[in-house]
């Protein structure tokens, strides 16, 4: 009952309190490409971490075009539970502006979420620890990689 545990292992869920959940949900996200880099066209390797508090990564997808299509990333070995995960996806970059973004699934079958799926579930107040919706970066036609400003919530 420390202030640590009631302020950042607690969160409304809907109208009710959800306490004491330590429990990390599947979570990813690219760590390269990210800001402030640059990158140029062609093959680009798409690079991040996932993981998960319920058990193994079983896939993490990639997103090049801005969540309308999903394709299975290569997890890198090897893949154990409760522990960080590698992910990597070959992508050829032909120079458009667009939005990458990666979601994972555990061993449990747990998707990781859009904003607007976590809204849904949870309320508008979320946030603290468990917050795990799936994040987006801005890839601008000039080759320069930004954070999007809001999560991704199509």
């Amino acid at each position: 009952m420390t202030k640590i545990e009631t302020s950042k292992y607690t969160y409304p869920v809907k109208d009710k309190i959800r306490m004491f959940s330590f429990e990390m949900d599947a979570r990813s996200i690219i760590t390269y490409p990210c800001y402030p880099q640059r990158i140029t066209k062609g093959y680009i390797e798409i690079r991040g971490l996932a993981w998960s508090g319920r058990g193994k990564v079983s896939q993490v997808e990639v997103s090049t075009d801005a969540g309308k299509t999903w394709e299975i990333a290569k997890l890198q070995e090897p893949v154990l539970s409760k522990t960080h995960t590698y992910f990597r996806y070959l992508w050829n970059w032909d120079g458009t502006q667009t939005e990458i973004l990666s979601r994972a699934t555990d061993e449990t079958g747990y998707l990781q979420p859009t904003l607007k799926q976590l809204i849904e579930a949870r309320g508008q107040n979320i946030g603290g620890y468990h917050m795990n919706p799936v994040t987006a970066w801005q890839i601008r036609e000039d080759g320069f990689v930004f954070f999007k400003p809001e999560n991704y919530t199509k």
